[in-house]
């Protein structure tokens, strides 16, 4: 009996060392989700890939970077890789989870942009849930963490969310990506990216469309 509990040892211990040599390598996303507390202010668990995020104004998205919010206030071309063909629908989102501010975030996570049953990466394609809304962080508020998200869908689904206008801030305060992901089976986000505001002259004109 007692050789027996020395050779489970061993091999406990043998299995604990293959596991921490071979385990899957933590990605520079993940790492950096996880330094700016994306994790746990977010989701709870940070994605592998990124998510290539450019503007109209020729600015891009590059984990943490400062933008303003006049060069982020129309829809971006977003992109992700997709070549696993089992998966053709995904889901984005944007979200500031800094809302009001960091220091006091009482309406996080603020809703920006939701979008479904997107095929492949061809997010104009894909069913609109909140419209766009670009960067607005209040006077005063400090930065802001604007968080992408891309999930994979198991399938094409049926949102009964309501559909969010652009041009009205009703229920886009204290969203929760990660219950929407659980609700539709989405699991943890597969890819991501964020930009970092405070604000601008441009955000009065955004409240003044939103009819704060």
């Amino acid at each position: 009996m007692h050789k027996i509990w020395k050779v489970t040892i061993v091999l406990l211990v043998l299995s604990a060392i293959i596991d921490k040599v071979f385990a899957y390598p933590k990605s520079p996303v993940q790492s950096v989700f996880e330094a700016n507390e994306i994790v746990p202010d977010v989701i709870p668990i940070a994605p592998y890939w990124k998510v290539w995020v450019t503007y109209a104004t020729g600015v891009e998205v590059e984990f943490g970077n400062e933008l303003t919010p006049t060069e982020v206030k129309d829809i971006p071309f977003v992109w992700w890789t997709c070549d696993d063909k089992s998966h053709k629908y995904y889901t984005l989102a944007i979200v500031d989870p800094d809302a009001p501010s960091r220091v006091e975030p009482t309406s996080r996570n603020w809703n920006h942009w939701l979008v479904g049953n997107i095929p492949g990466n061809d997010v104009p394609s894909g069913e609109t849930i909140a419209d766009f809304v670009g960067a607005g962080p209040g006077l005063g508020s400090g930065l802001h963490r604007y968080v992408y998200l891309v999930y994979k869908q198991p399938s094409r689904l049926f949102f009964n969310e309501p559909r969010l206008s652009n041009r009205s801030a009703v229920n886009r305060t204290n969203f929760s990506i990660t219950d929407f992901a659980k609700k539709y089976n989405l699991g943890d986000p597969i890819a991501g990216n964020f930009f970092v505001a405070q604000y601008d002259d441009y955000v009065p004109i955004l409240y003044e469309q939103l009819g704060l």
